[in-house]
């Protein structure tokens, strides 16, 4: 074996990838984007459940701790936790906004991407 020989196998492997091209695949219709805002609404629905339940519970249930250093890793878990639900909310809930804007802009628009 030469040292061309492995010089020339990597180059054969190049021009092989670059001529494979990936074809996108078939396009989302109107009811993807619907199904889509739809869970997205259900579980921006159920963090929100979620989110008013912890609410409840930590108001019902102070933590009271006799040391500083515990009462205030406990104040600030519960604020992260609070926190991390009511994000989880709002990300849902504008996610699942943001897709039935684009459910609605697929259903005026032409297959080929033209505005109707």
């Amino acid at each position: 074996m030469t040292e061309r020989q492995p010089a020339e196998q990597a180059q054969s492997s190049i021009n092989n990838s670059s001529e494979s091209v990936v074809e996108p695949g078939p396009r989302k219709g109107p009811l993807s984007f619907l199904s889509g805002s739809l869970t997205s609404l259900l579980l921006a629905w159920l963090s929100l459940g979620l989110s008013k339940g912890m609410v409840a519970y930590f108001a019902a249930h102070p933590p009271s701790f006799s040391n500083a250093i515990a009462q205030s890793i406990a104040s600030a878990l519960k604020t992260l936790f609070t926190g991390m639900c009511f994000l989880a909310t709002f990300s849902f809930a504008f996610i699942g906004l943001g897709l039935f804007l684009v459910f609605l802009r697929s259903l005026f628009t032409r297959p080929d991407g033209d505005a109707a």
